[in-house]
């Protein structure tokens, strides 16, 4: 007997085998009848669609111009997102599966390695970006034999593209001077300096640079100089046409339309504040960096430029990871989330832009939970709490610990309780305080002592090999999804912007790039080597 529930469902179909001869003739008519108003409510949609989109980007521009946004995390491993998005659900006392904006646009990971040790540092880190080819750790845009390489940002100008860095650490650091320069070894930042304004083969390159380190910029006979020589760089770039914000004034009062290219700002004499220190009134934060420099690339961009390639770093996610400053380190990687939603609010406005967001390596080899007592099975928590009222960092508290000469009131009652919310510090974590002497040796036992009470553990105050997170966002960034090895983040904007690095590399190469040209204030062009170091 048939199956109740088939069987009208089985009368049904035979009925219109039936009455299919006699209905062909009229299924055929309606078929061309929707047919054709099918097609035409396809081609209605698609154009109001993408009207709607250009109404909403309303930045798109027929003439084909392309941003490159490359935003790169310095140290900023895997965990370091949890603990940061761990922290931030906490202190605000958000749902579970809130996200941090670099959550929101994960594609994939990148491998990390240099030339010479599974282990990179930043320089051969940087260089994986911005020349596409493995090189030695301290190598500054040069291959594994020390020849320069042609890189991105050198390209893009090459092209018509307008180009800029804006960085947290030194602008003669390792990663903002991977684009920009051409050293056998990063500790040579006096020559970088001369590098980054235009004075080598290729002339400047740069056409924006906003960050911190401008005693590199200063001759010897300055106070806050950091050089080995009497060059006074500043005076040296304004008379090459630069313009020069030397203040946190200017940096803000400045509009983009009234920006002069090319411009520098660097408003720290070495590294930027690290976020936690910063005062909002004397310097700037990333994201407001970011924001000016976009606002000023894009208005001169309109001229007649094709786009730019801009270079961002989160220079001091690193450096509180070196320092195994947990509180540093978070408040580090959230100013970086910060600037990661204003960039990616750009983008949404400008769908000609891609913005890129990778690390260089990990720092820290940081473990979010931490092995307590070795005798007891561990603890499955790691506890915000005892990271959230810290006001400084280590890098700030251990000098005025020195400078206090290790008084012991003082490291109880002030840097203890009122700077690092500890109020159960035992007795040797208290003596150890008041015996070092260290600032180095201070700052690595603050770390610790915060790093404890927050159950973090730390493997190195070094770099480590794991392999780091890939974040795009924008035009053609699902061509970034995967595991990727450093160097093809190099390829993608090379793509991108159609930059061709080895016609670059020929002409630094062809023109003695192991020489660099130097234009004193009063006289000529003169020639002065590189430091190979």
């Amino acid at each position: 007997m048939a199956d109740n529930g088939r069987q009208p469902l089985l009368g049904f179909n035979r009925r219109i085998d039936e009455e299919s001869n006699i209905s062909s003739d009229k299924d055929r008519r309606r078929k061309i009848i929707f047919g054709v108003f099918g097609v035409s409510l396809i081609l209605l949609i698609g154009f109001t669609l993408g009207a709607t989109i250009y109404a909403r980007h309303g930045s798109r521009n027929p003439s084909g111009k392309r941003n490159v946004i490359l935003m790169i995390s310095d140290g900023f491993g895997p965990a370091s997102e949890t603990l940061a998005r761990n922290y931030h659900q906490y202190t605000n006392n958000l749902p579970v599966g809130t996200q941090l904006p670099l959550d929101t646009i994960l594609v994939g990971s990148s491998r990390t390695r240099s030339s010479n040790s599974l282990v990179t540092d930043s320089a051969a880190g940087a260089t994986a970006f911005a020349c596409g080819l493995k090189t030695y750790n301290g190598a500054i845009a040069v291959d594994p034999e020390s020849k320069p390489c042609g890189t991105v940002l050198e390209a893009a100008k090459e092209q018509g593209y307008l180009t800029g860095l804006v960085v947290t650490s030194r602008i003669t650091h390792a990663t903002p001077a991977c684009f920009a320069a051409h050293v056998g070894s990063r500790a040579s930042e006096n020559d970088i300096a001369l590098q980054e304004i235009g004075n080598y083969a290729l002339g400047r390159r740069v056409d924006l640079m906003f960050g911190g380190g401008n005693c590199q910029f200063r001759p010897n006979s300055d106070p806050k100089s950091c050089r080995a020589d009497g060059l006074d760089v500043f005076s040296m770039a304004k008379n090459a046409g630069w313009s020069v914000l030397d203040d946190h004034q200017h940096f803000q009062s400045l509009k983009a339309s009234d920006a002069r290219l090319p411009l520098m700002s660097l408003l720290a004499v070495d590294h930027m504040p690290y976020e936690i220190d910063r005062d909002p009134e004397n310097t700037p934060s990333l994201k407001e960096m970011a924001v000016k420099a976009l606002d000023i690339l894009t208005h001169a961009s309109d001229k007649d430029a094709k786009g730019f390639f801009l270079m961002i770093e989160g220079s001091r996610i690193d450096m509180a990871g070196h320092n195994n400053d947990p509180a540093t380190h978070v408040r580090e990687i959230l100013a970086y989330n910060e600037a990661i939603a204003a960039v990616k609010a750009y983008v949404d406005e400008h769908p000609d832009t891609v913005m890129i967001s990778v690390s260089d390596h990990e720092t820290g080899g940081l473990s979010v939970g931490r092995q307590g007592d070795p005798r007891k099975y561990p603890e499955y928590a790691w506890k915000p709490d005892a990271l959230t009222g810290v006001k400084k960092s280590t890098e700030v508290i251990a000098p005025a610990i020195v400078a206090k000469q290790n008084d012991t009131s003082f490291i109880t009652e002030t840097v203890l309780k009122n700077w690092m919310n500890v109020t159960d510090a035992t007795t040797d974590e208290i003596e150890n305080l008041t015996k070092t002497t260290s600032v180095g040796d201070l700052t690595n036992a603050l770390g610790d002592i915060l790093s404890k009470r927050a159950q973090l553990g730390w493997a190195t105050h070094g770099h480590s090999a794991v392999d780091v997170n890939l974040y795009a966002y924008g035009l053609n960034a699902a061509r970034l999804a995967g595991n990727h090895e450093n160097t093809e983040i190099s390829d993608f904007i090379v793509r991108q912007l159609g930059l061709n690095l080895e016609a670059i590399t020929i002409k630094l190469r062809s023109q003695n790039i192991g020489q660099a040209s130097v234009r004193h204030e009063t006289g000529p062009l003169k020639i002065r080597h590189y430091h190979t170091d």
